[in-house]
């Protein structure tokens, strides 16, 4: 499956009330594995960005001055997003932004016509029920380092956000005894291990703790008790 983890910057918050995007982020997962190659761009939204926006992710209009409109690069960022699975956080917002940029220009088109969309706020909703699940929450519960994230920014959000949704839809992730009621491991950092690494030594157990094993079994029997791993 070929997976794309995007993120988008905004002048506001509503596209109804003419907010456009200013920012792109986004990078490629294939069969689970990031492949390296990202799609970024800063656009020129051909209108002023709110101080509010510009606290959140401090993308000013004097940089924004000199970028592309988004139909000179419609083109290639639907090229690269064709045929995708979008992993989006909070994807309603998002779409929403790229469908009423895609409508401002002809022929008219919508992210669902050549993707299909997996929120992984409602997945991180589904499997953490009653907690706090914003992106910078799930790094902390799951390790991951966001410490360069002062501000809010598209590709280093999309880049966070596939280490994070790898982990969320991974299975268990938190093996140590001390690691906190909600999965988070005490700041640890998620490294990558190499794809072509060594494949890992099985350990056998001996004939001798086997026969260990098995009058330990014979001794829990014979005080009344249930050997389940004989009945497993």
């Amino acid at each position: 499956m070929r997976q794309i983890v995007l993120d988008t910057e905004t002048t506001g918050i509503d596209p109804n009330e003419g907010h456009r995007i200013i920012e792109i982020g986004c990078v490629e997962l294939m069969e689970r594995q990031l492949t390296g190659r990202h799609y970024h761009v800063y656009i020129n939204p051909e209108r002023e960005v709110e101080e509010e926006a510009i606290s959140v992710h401090g993308i000013t209009n004097e940089f924004l001055a000199d970028k592309p409109r988004f139909h000179e690069i419609a083109q290639e960022f639907l090229e690269f997003i064709d045929g995708a699975e979008l992993v989006i956080h909070n994807a309603a917002f998002d779409v929403g932004f790229i469908d009423a940029e895609f409508g401002r220009i002809k022929p008219v088109r919508k992210v669902g016509e050549h993707c299909s969309v997996l929120d992984s706020l409602a997945v991180a909703r589904r499997k953490h029920p009653g907690q706090k699940n914003s992106l910078d929450a799930l790094c902390k519960r799951y390790g991951v380092d966001n410490s360069n994230r002062e501000l809010h920014g598209a590709l280093l959000d999309a880049e966070i956000l596939a280490d994070v949704f790898l982990l969320l839809t991974g299975g268990q992730t938190a093996l140590s005894l001390d690691a906190g009621s909600d999965g988070d491991q005490g700041g640890q950092v998620i490294r990558r291990l190499p794809g072509d690494r060594p494949a890992l030594a099985v350990v056998r157990a001996s004939e001798e703790e086997l026969g260990a094993h098995e009058a330990f079994l014979d001794a829990v029997e014979k005080a009344g008790g249930e050997a389940v791993w004989r009945n497993a």
